[in-house]
């Protein structure tokens, strides 16, 4: 989308205001379906952060994503999200999502063509 869906906006930003880890996106956007659970960015800064920090290849880049004086990333309090930031998530190709387990995604709310409330899976039975 050229200009971010205002609804899918609202819901990035209650996310970010609101602290919370519990809601569930489905999107789609250029060559990849991507479901998961929405975080704010502070958070999932720091969960990446940490995932860096325990690779020993890896560690320095760390920095890249923990906010330097320990508090909130950069940013201007109550702007408009420009991303939405997944944790446990995963790439929807065919009957598969990649990782199994769930990873980090941030997505530009521009590039979404597509969306839905929920956590798209897939069952055997």
């Amino acid at each position: 989308m050229s200009h971010p869906d205002d609804l899918l906006a609202g819901i990035a930003a209650m996310v970010e205001s609101e602290g919370t880890s519990q809601m569930s996106l489905t999107v789609v956007v250029p060559g990849a379906v991507i479901t998961g659970r929405l975080a704010p960015e502070a958070m999932w800064r720091e969960r990446v952060a940490e995932v860096l920090r325990d690779s020993a290849q890896l560690r320095p880049f760390s920095d890249v994503f923990a906010p330097a004086d320990g508090g909130a990333p950069a940013g201007t309090p109550g702007a408009r999200p420009t991303h939405l930031h997944f944790h446990v998530a995963r790439i929807l190709q065919g009957s598969f999502g990649i990782p199994d387990t769930g990873g980090m995604y941030r997505v530009a709310l521009e590039d979404v063509s597509a969306w839905t409330v929920g956590d798209i899976g897939y069952s055997d039975q």
